[in-house]
């Protein structure tokens, strides 16, 4: 399970989490909303353990991120809007590569089942920084796996993804609901955020605003108060 208690976050003056409190049990997949500068990157950051929180906790089986990130990175994949790789290295040396940093033995046979399961196989000997950012992501989809994490974190994973790769995508999704494991993904698509979602949660500055299982959601009401942006703040 994924719990977070009044969690507080400012950059400067400008608070983008304030209080904020949330669950995600395991075999889930809970779907975050909100327009930009609502604090859904921060808080997959936080529990990322990619940025500190000011106050507040988040735990993630029953592990503190602030206090517990090595075993917390352990445990989690994670997706950002970056897909995190070197540029200069290939595909499949990215892959070998945070294979040893999760300290993973005899790591090929699974980056060259991840390669196949992103569809990017035929590509394992290209450099990075000569890849589209849909495949980019693909590859950091595949990376975000290696290590066969509890919990995938999913920063707005369907940018630049084209309709195969989404389908993909959402195959990923599905395979961790089924076993067991947990997802939390923030998208401004509402119309896919409650195709893969159980539950959504939609973030109102800094705060949650509205959590309900993505089956009592009334999409035409969320898309009407959550589908445009209300403050210039960026991606906080």
């Amino acid at each position: 399970m994924i719990e977070v208690k009044e969690l507080v976050k400012s950059y400067g003056v400008t608070g983008v989490l304030r209080g904020l409190n949330l669950t995600a049990p395991n075999g889930q997949v809970l779907v975050l909303l909100g327009p930009n500068g609502a604090g859904k990157t921060t808080l997959l950051r936080i529990l990322a353990t990619l940025t500190k929180s000011d106050s507040g906790t988040a735990t993630i089986h029953g592990m503190d991120v602030a206090k517990n990130g090595e075993l917390v990175r352990q445990s989690i994949g994670v997706v950002m809007h970056s897909p995190m790789l070197y540029g200069d290295m290939t595909v499949s040396e990215n892959l070998a590569f945070f294979a040893r940093m999760f300290g993973l033995p005899s790591p090929d046979r699974r980056i060259a089942e991840l390669l196949q399961r992103v569809e990017m196989d035929r590509r394992a000997d290209i450099r990075v920084r000569l890849l589209s950012h849909g495949q980019q992501k693909r590859v950091a989809l595949a990376r975000a796996m290696l290590h066969s994490p509890r919990t995938l974190l999913l920063d707005e994973p369907e940018s630049g993804l084209d309709q195969r790769a989404r389908c993909i995508l959402e195959g990923i999704i599905n395979e961790f609901r089924s076993a067991d494991r947990s997802v939390i993904m923030t998208t401004h698509q509402i119309e896919l955020g409650l195709q893969v979602a159980d539950s959504v949660a939609a973030l109102e500055r800094g705060r949650v605003a509205l959590h309900e299982p993505a089956s009592a959601i009334d999409i035409a009401q969320l898309q009407a108060r959550f589908s445009e942006p209300t403050e210039a703040l960026g991606a906080l």
